[in-house]
Order: C-alpha cells, then structure tokens, then sequence
C-alpha cells in the first residue's frame, strides 16, 4: 500500500485527496440527514429579518450537488489516471468533469421530485366559496356574533367560523352554502329549498 502510495502521480494525489475529503463530507450530510428524520428540534433566538426570495426550482450550486460533484468525479478521474498510459492522463479531467456532472444532476433532480411532494397545508379560502356546510355550532342572525360549521373540503375535514346576512338563526345539523371568506371567517346562507 505504501509504495501505490509513493507511486502516485500530482495529479493522482490531487484525485485521492479531494475524493477522500468530499466523500467524508457526503458521509457526514448523510447522518444529519438520517438524524435530522427522527424530528429533532432546534431554538434559535435573536432579532433581525431574514428576507428568503425562491423560485419553486432547485439551485444547480447547492452544498449537496458539489460534494457529490467533488466525490464522484475525484474517484472517476483517479480510476482513469489508473487505467490510462502516462500520455493520456488529461483524459482523466474530462472523465472527472463528465462523472460529476452526472452525480450532480443526479442530486438535483432528487431534489426537485422530492420538492414537488411537499404540501401546503393552509387553508384556501376564496376556494370554498359554494360549498355546501353543516352548522355544528348555531350561527346568529344578522352578523350579530359567530357560529361555526363544519365541511369537507381541500382534501380535509374543517371546521370554520361563519357569520350569516339572513334574518334568522342558523340552527344545528342545517345545511348551508358558503357565499364569501373573510378573514378566517365564513360568509353563510341558507339553501333555498325550490
């Protein structure tokens, strides 16, 4: 092993260096991955603003791409330094580029389809306009107070606050229509029966 060592090219030591460090780099983004999926919290406290502006892609140049970049593409081009004559060891650059290339773009796109399966969770209110509600708490005529209803909707079961413009109360179990949202609150009226 030592004397492979010793009988190492500059370039070949460059290979081997670089490939070790970026791979115990990855080695260790894995395991805060691994241990970060276990729900573990962190409290940060301090003042300040932190302004984030994102586009819903992936950057190319992300901490994950270039370690795979560096990792691949150091042990592709070492292995080729390996296997070709003194004379074309520049072909292990191209080899080195082209492998982590491919390794980053692999990361990437993992990435991006991971992104696509997140959710938003939050409620879309103007979205349930004309749905049908039942009252599960009596909602008070004439904008006099507030009673709740509750309804299927956006994939989940809810339960909102509403308000209703009619003359009369809205009794328990009724079904209602959703005519408007207003700050977290609904707008409701009774079905007309025709």
């Amino acid at each position: 092993m030592k004397e492979w060592f010793e009988n190492l090219s500059v370039m070949e030591h460059v290979y081997l260096w670089l490939g070790i460090a970026a791979t115990v780099f990855l080695i260790v983004q894995i395991i805060l991955l691994c241990l970060s999926s276990f729900g573990g919290d962190v409290d940060i406290d301090g003042d300040g603003d932190i302004d984030v502006d994102s586009d819903s892609g992936v950057s190319i140049f992300t901490v994950k791409s270039i370690t795979a970049f560096f990792a691949v593409g150091c042990w592709a081009g070492l292995l080729t330094c390996a296997l070709a004559s003194e004379k074309l060891q520049w072909l292990s650059v191209i080899v080195a580029v082209i492998a982590g290339g491919a390794a980053m773009a692999v990361v990437i796109f993992t990435i991006r389809a991971m992104l696509k399966l997140q959710c938003n969770g939050a409620v879309q209110m103007q979205k349930l306009v004309g749905q049908h509600a039942t009252v599960y708490v009596s909602v008070p005529p004439s904008r006099s107070g507030r009673g709740k209803i509750t309804l299927n909707a956006q994939g989940k079961f809810m339960e909102l606050d509403a308000v209703t413009e009619g003359e009369e109360r809205l009794a328990v179990d009724e079904t209602v229509e959703i005519v408007a949202a207003e700050n977290e609150c609904t707008v409701v009226s009774r079905i007309s029966k025709e």
